[in-house]
């Protein structure tokens, strides 16, 4: 059962057809054919039921299709680790930063990252958190930074930093008249709210709310922290957004919401059971001994 061999496996495995997976491995079916049943000799099992026109998995065949699959990509990764040894770690990260700290964040890292591996190159999107993941599953980036929470049956994911909840409010609004530049979330009972469009915001910012016996006075939600500014200056409503969200602007003041737990944290992700290159591996072990 050599590595040559469960590759053959896996592809006849996940093209369920022997003339797909052959045409798929560039051979001939007879030679396939021939592989997999000295496979299932060798084994002593079956593998595959032949159906009239595809073939199905057995419980055998799937127990060894998850194993064929760690096994090759174990393979993969050991050998490109091997020959990256000699030349140094190189290729391109691709990595999505959400809005708000999560630049700020990752520039020490890149920075950092670049003058110990010096053929290493990045690959930055932006985009909120609900993008960026999407993106992750397209395979278009394999890290990201987002806020808080996450997917954690999809995602891998620790946390590299936090920052206190903002009010941003017009000049004219009675509240940005108030001493201090603070806020407490019971101020904002009622008062018309700008807020993050993604759906998990929107469910913390309800549970906060929750927690002082009223609903929040959603009027807008927003993808673009550039316009949360512009909108809040324009007296719609308060806009609940980090901190660094902020973007100079005169007709507008920022009040930080004093309550406890009143935050966004920032998490690295990247998808669960895909196999990552050297550098992205490398990245990541680097910033956890970082934070």
């Amino acid at each position: 059962m050599d590595i040559r061999v469960l590759r053959y496996f896996v592809a006849v495995a996940e093209e369920l057809n022997i003339t797909h997976a052959a045409e798929r491995l560039n051979i001939s079916q007879p030679p396939l054919s021939n592989q997999i049943k000295a496979l299932e000799d060798e084994l002593d099992t079956i593998l595959f039921i032949r159906g009239k026109r595809h073939l199905i998995l057995t419980d055998s065949g799937k127990l060894l299709y998850r194993h064929a699959k760690e096994i090759i990509n174990l393979t993969d990764k050991t050998s490109s680790e091997i020959k990256t040894m000699h030349k140094g770690i190189s290729g391109t990260i691709s990595i999505g930063l959400v809005e708000g700290s999560a630049p700020d964040i990752a520039s020490k890292w890149v920075e950092a990252f670049i003058k110990k591996y010096p053929n290493v190159k990045f690959r930055i999107m932006d985009g909120n958190s609900d993008e960026l993941i999407e993106r992750l599953r397209s395979g278009l980036i394999n890290l990201a930074v987002i806020t808080a929470p996450c997917d954690q049956t999809l995602l891998n994911s620790f946390k590299v930093g936090q920052e206190k909840m903002t009010a941003f409010m017009s000049k004219d609004n009675p509240l940005a008249k108030l001493d201090g530049d603070t806020i407490n979330l019971e101020d904002l009972r009622g008062q018309p709210l700008i807020v993050p469009s993604r759906e998990a915001m929107n469910r913390l910012i309800y549970k906060w709310f929750k927690e002082i016996n009223c609903e929040p006075n959603i009027v807008c939600t927003m993808d673009n922290y550039l316009d949360v500014a512009a909108m809040a200056g324009c007296n719609i409503g308060i806009s609940l957004f980090p901190r660094t969200s902020y973007v100079l602007n005169d007709r507008i003041i920022a009040k930080e919401i004093v309550n406890s737990g009143r935050f966004v944290e920032y998490m690295f992700v990247w998808l669960k059971g895909k196999p990552l290159p050297v550098a992205d591996e490398t990245f990541i072990d680097y910033v956890k001994a970082a934070i």
